[in-house]
């Protein structure tokens, strides 16, 4: 049997379309191994939001033909997208693939098998208007599935690339997200996690439905116990969203709200639309309509123009809102991007130094926020078993672990935090649901 072996760089969407990918290739009659292992084909799912996202999509693509001087490689995504030319250069890529067409990859394939001449296919993405299909039967994971329902951007952050990359808001029309997740649940599935490239825009191009009513949707259907959703433009959430969600029993609370600076002259020059007290507003009503609400973020440390006063104002904001997770990036320029050209770019021991200080301050916001749920019993899904614990995630996103005989995988069970430790919880089972 033939092999394919699959690594995957960037965000859930990316992850989702390597799970599609991987689908077609096994009804193909392939085997899908680990990376590191002997393959026939090696397929890279590229990312480009940073530069080390560019560096490592590059040497993984050199790594697999160290694996099998024979095989076929092929690079695909978002980094290709928006330098095939540099993906060119590389000698050891035999396909490359933008972001459009990743369901052909099969095709592709044997198309080169028969003529063993390079393939490139990378079309202008600004010119798409309708959403790529992309069918799973079988997730990897058994627990919880990603499900990719909206795809591009019209943003336009001043830092990023990723609109160049997906092209306009392309929105999976509802009945197509119902029937996989009712597929989803037949196959024993209890949590789906909604994922975009900017999913808040989701329905915008179909204009009769939005995010919620998907949300909405899904929640009646049977077998799924829980509805999470990925990265959300934080303006998106206005007392009547969030007032509709608190009805929605199977959603679950946690919120990741890009937030990016905590300076407003620093989000201006962002592009970002909104301010710290709009930030603060809304963070501040989920927090009324949500007693038990986690809600995580992205920092950019070391953005152009960044002074010392700015990232002191930042610091000083996310100290006071206290979230419960911060993701920390140090600023990446992005060629194509307006940020790149600016002015007063930070040299790179102070974005390491702003860096380090707000990786301290997440640390102990974080363990604060799981320390207020000892003494509390919570669901937990459990996902994996390892050394005699198994560990999973609360509703709203805390890592439990509990010590049991028996693998507890798949279950959703009542849980006693007894403990919080760094940035996960230990807990007792207290009974089945």
């Amino acid at each position: 049997m033939k092999k394919v072996a699959f690594y995957t760089l960037g965000c859930r969407v990316n992850t989702y379309e390597t799970e599609a990918m991987a689908e077609t290739f096994i009804k193909n009659g392939y085997e899908v191994v680990d990376f590191d292992d002997y393959a026939d084909v090696y397929v890279i799912n590229t990312c480009t939001v940073t530069n080390i996202g560019d560096k490592k999509s590059r040497q993984m693509i050199r790594r697999a033909k160290k694996k099998n001087n024979d095989a076929v490689v092929v690079a695909v995504g978002c980094y290709v997208q928006v330098a095939p030319e540099e993906v060119e250069k590389i000698e050891d890529v035999d396909i490359i693939v933008g972001t459009k067409d990743k369901g052909k990859i099969v095709e592709f394939v044997d198309e080169y098998l028969k003529n063993r001449k390079r393939i490139k296919h990378v079309e202008n993405v600004m010119s798409i208007r309708h959403f790529e299909e992309l069918e799973i039967d079988e997730y990897q994971d058994k627990t919880r599935a990603f499900l990719k329902i909206q795809d591009g951007c019209d943003r336009f952050c001043s830092y990023c690339l990723i609109p160049y990359a997906r092209g306009p808001v392309r929105s999976r029309k509802p009945e197509n997200i119902l029937m996989e997740v009712e597929k989803l649940s037949r196959n024993g599935y209890k949590e789906v996690i909604l994922s975009g490239i900017h999913v808040a825009s989701y329905g915008k191009d179909l204009k009769d439905v939005n995010l919620i009513d998907v949300i909405e949707m899904i929640s009646k259907v049977e077998g799924i116990e829980r509805i999470r959703i990925g990265s959300v433009d934080p303006t998106f959430f206005n007392e009547e969203i969030i007032e509709k969600l608190k009805y929605i029993d199977k959603f679950c609370h946690h919120f990741h709200l890009s937030l990016q600076s905590g300076c407003d002259e620093t989000l201006r020059r962002m592009n970002r639309h909104y301010t710290t007290s709009e930030y603060k507003k809304i963070v501040d009503n989920l927090r009324e309509v949500f007693e038990d609400v986690s809600i995580t973020t992205d920092v950019i440390v070391g953005f152009p123009g960044e002074t010392d006063e700015e990232f002191e104002r930042t610091f000083e904001f996310l100290k006071e809102i206290k979230l419960s997770k911060m993701h920390i990036f140090k600023y990446s320029p992005r060629k194509g991007t307006k940020a790149a050209e600016y002015k007063n770019q930070v040299p790179e021991v102070i974005k390491e130094e702003r860096s380090k200080k707000l990786i301290e301050l997440d640390k102990i916001l974080e363990h604060e926020f799981i320390k207020k749920h000892e003494g509390k019993v919570m669901d937990v899904l459990f996902e994996e078993y390892k050394e005699g614990y198994n560990w999973g995630y609360t509703k709203n996103y805390i890592r439990v672990g509990v010590e049991s005989q028996r693998d507890l995988s798949g279950e959703i069970i009542n849980v006693k935090i007894i403990e919080s430790r760094e940035n996960k919880a230990i807990g007792v089972l207290e009974e089945v649901k």
